[in-house]
Parts: structure tokens; sequence; C-alpha cells
């Protein structure tokens, strides 16, 4: 009778913090305390770094933090517990391990992190870089958000478009910081004295923000910045292209998921009752 209703139990928690689709309210609401807790946690986070905020308030923030983790440290054992009801994660042990060393779970892992290690060893040297782990927790937002794990969705599908874009780019970028160096090196030694120094001009000027501290004073170093420039309009924009292309293809096939299509001859059944009743 105990064993039923832990696996009654089990089964329930699993439904409500399962990463898939909700149709339940109480999964609804999960998802949506958790996005909160996060964004508060960002917000804490960030003013905890403004002196005239976080000292005369320290005690809140501290408290808010130890109920975090709290609430995230629970999360992440319901997890662990109920992983074995996914067919992927069904044998007891390596189906566990398995799923802790999965991407997602790691995040978990790492946003609770700092704080046991600071409650285990209170004196420990670098403070301030075991606080930056406290940013996980932003990425947990992906198991709750649909908008989130559409564009995991979008990356995954579109890497290798994606990578041939970026690889173009990088392309450009050792061209003309190669280029700009040998143009402008005898000119401004002090501002391209190596290849690598002179990709600090080539990655603003490539991204259009031109930062103006770094720029060739030489007549063909200015002629190879403005082609670069240009070049860099159109080739820095095609990594939001594919990305932007992406998601209206995951969005076209959510809605052609939601319409009923005939199984016989793949007609959408809810167009042909429109143009009847048109």
């Amino acid at each position: 009778m105990v064993s039923i209703r832990t696996h009654k139990l089990k089964q329930q928690i699993y439904k409500v913090i399962e990463v898939t689709h909700h149709h339940d309210r109480l999964g609804k609401l999960f998802d949506a305390f958790m996005i909160v807790l996060i964004s508060l946690n960002v917000l804490a986070f960030t003013f905890e770094t403004v002196d005239s905020v976080s000292i005369p308030h320290k005690s809140y923030f501290n408290d808010f933090e130890t109920i975090s983790v709290m609430i995230f440290t629970l999360e992440y054992g319901f997890r662990v517990w109920t992983c074995t009801l996914n067919p992927r994660y069904h044998h007891p042990i390596l189906g566990r391990c398995k799923f802790v060393l999965s991407p997602l779970s790691i995040v978990d892992f790492i946003s609770i992190l700092p704080y046991y290690l600071f409650l285990v060893f209170p004196n420990l040297v670098f403070v301030r870089e075991l606080h930056l782990l406290r940013l996980a927790r932003l990425f947990k937002i992906g198991r709750y958000s649909e908008s989130m794990r559409t564009l995991g969705t979008v990356i995954s599908s579109k890497r290798e478009d994606l990578f041939s874009a970026l690889f173009t780019v990088f392309t450009l970028l050792m061209i003309s910081s190669s280029l700009m160096y040998y143009a402008e090196h005898a000119a401004q030694p002090d501002r391209y004295p190596n290849i690598p120094a002179s990709m600090w001009w080539g990655i603003i000027t490539l991204t259009s923000v031109g930062y103006g501290d770094v720029a060739p004073i030489t007549a063909i170093g200015r002629l190879l910045g403005g082609i670069i420039a240009v070049l860099g309009l159109g080739l820095v924009a095609l990594p939001t292209g594919i990305i932007a292309s992406g998601f209206a293809e995951e969005v076209e096939k959510k809605r052609a998921h939601l319409r009923r299509i005939c199984p016989h001859c793949g007609e959408d059944l809810d167009r042909r009752r429109q143009n009847r009743n048109e």
C-alpha cells in the first residue's frame, strides 16, 4: 500500500515538474512560479553589486538567497527522484546517473553549488568568482518557458547553417585583421602591433559598432576599412537571418500540429470546413 501511494505521488510530482507541455493548471502555475523566482534571483544578484542597496538590506538578500536555494534544491531532488519515470532514465541507478549528467541537470546543480560551498567553506578566497555561478539560474528558464524551448530547438535544428555562417564571419575577420595589420602597422605600430591586436578593430568594424579607439589613417587602410565595414553589414546579419527563418519554420510546424489533418489524403480538415461555410 505504501509503495503504491509513493508511486502515485511520484507520478504526480513528475507530471508537475516535467518539461513537456503542461495541460494542467498546477503544472502551469509551477512553471510561472519558477520563472518569477528565477527572475527575482537575477535581479537580486544585480542589486547586490549596488552598495547603497545591498549593505543596508544585506539580511534580506541573504534570507531570499537561502529560501531560493532551498526551493531549487527541492526541485533538483524531485527531478532526480522522478526521472526514472522517463524511459530514457528508467534504470534506478544508471538512469539517474545519466540524468544528473544531462546539460540541464548540470545547470541545476551549478545554480545551487555556491550556496553550499560557502556553507561548508565560509572562508573561501575566490568568493566573487563563485557568485558568478549563480547566473546559471538564468539558464533554468529554458525548462519552464515555451519561447526558450523553441529557441533551443531552432538553434539545434539550424546548427550546421549557423556554424557555416559563423565560420564565414571568422574567415572574414582573420582576412580583414591581417590586411589591416600590414596596411597600418608601419603608420600606427602602437594601435596595430600584431594581428591578434588588430582583431579588435576587425570585430568592432564587422559588428558596425566602431568605437573609434582604433582606426586606420593610411589611404589603403581606410579603403580596406570601408570595404570590410560594408561586407560586415551583410555577413554578421547571416546568423540572425538563419535563426529568424528557423523560428518561422518552428511556428509553422506547431500550427500544422494543432490543425486537424486527414489521415487518408493529408487535407486540412479545418480549412475544408471553412471553405464549406463560405
